[in-house]
């Protein structure tokens, strides 16, 4: 079990990425005050839960009701996961995890950057998405291992917060290279778990016979 909840909190932090989203939070709220700061990281992470709390626990019906197996979910998270990995562990941005160049510069100009794109796609992006899904359909009803999930999630989610509040302190003891270093560590794992839910996905697909 306690395994179950280390892989969970690792694939939530890799995917959500908090030093990342406190680095992007710094310099998107270095004219604010700080009351303003405590109300933009408040209402981010709570929008941020809400997404993905809402898709961990009805992702599976929405797929259901689209036709599109679990199967086909974990083969195609697994190769989204495996995109975002690769590009962690090379120290590239990518839409996964953080914001393209063109969202920043539309962000610059908000007032109110907690929505967009803090909550998402910063906090809740197509990777955490994914992993939500994939995470709660591995505990398989099980009330105890869902809650491990949930938990992993919302450790993860005050880790975020706590790091967006200290934002500045961060990017200066971290810096580039810190975030970086981050950055590859968790990609390696995050790779690793991405190749398993590819296996997963089409061992039962049942294409292999």
């Amino acid at each position: 079990m306690s395994e179950s909840a280390f892989i969970a909190f690792a694939t939530f932090f890799a995917t959500v990425g908090p030093p990342d989203v406190a680095v992007v939070f710094a310099a998107l709220t270095s004219g604010n005050t700080t009351r303003e700061r405590l109300r933009l990281a408040i209402k981010a992470t709570l929008v941020g839960a809400a997404i993905l709390l809402f898709f961990a626990f009805f992702g599976n019906p929405l797929l259901a009701y689209l036709g599109i197996s679990l199967a086909a979910m974990r083969t195609a998270g697994g190769v989204l996961l495996l995109l975002i990995a690769i590009d962690m562990v090379f120290a590239r941005a990518s839409g996964g995890t953080s914001t393209t160049a063109d969202e920043n510069a539309e962000a610059s100009a908000r007032a109110d950057i907690s929505v967009f794109p803090l909550a998402t796609p910063l906090i809740a992006g197509p990777g955490a998405i994914g992993a939500a899904i994939l995470l709660v359909a591995d505990a398989r009803g099980e009330p105890a291992q869902t809650a491990l999930v949930v938990g992993a999630l919302g450790a993860v989610l005050a880790i975020t917060f706590v790091l967006m509040i200290a934002a500045a302190q961060v990017q200066r003891v971290l810096g580039v290279t810190g975030v970086h270093v981050v950055s590859r560590v968790l990609g390696i794992l995050l790779a690793a778990l991405a190749v398993q839910f590819l296996f997963d996905g089409i061992r039962e697909s049942g294409i292999l016979g």
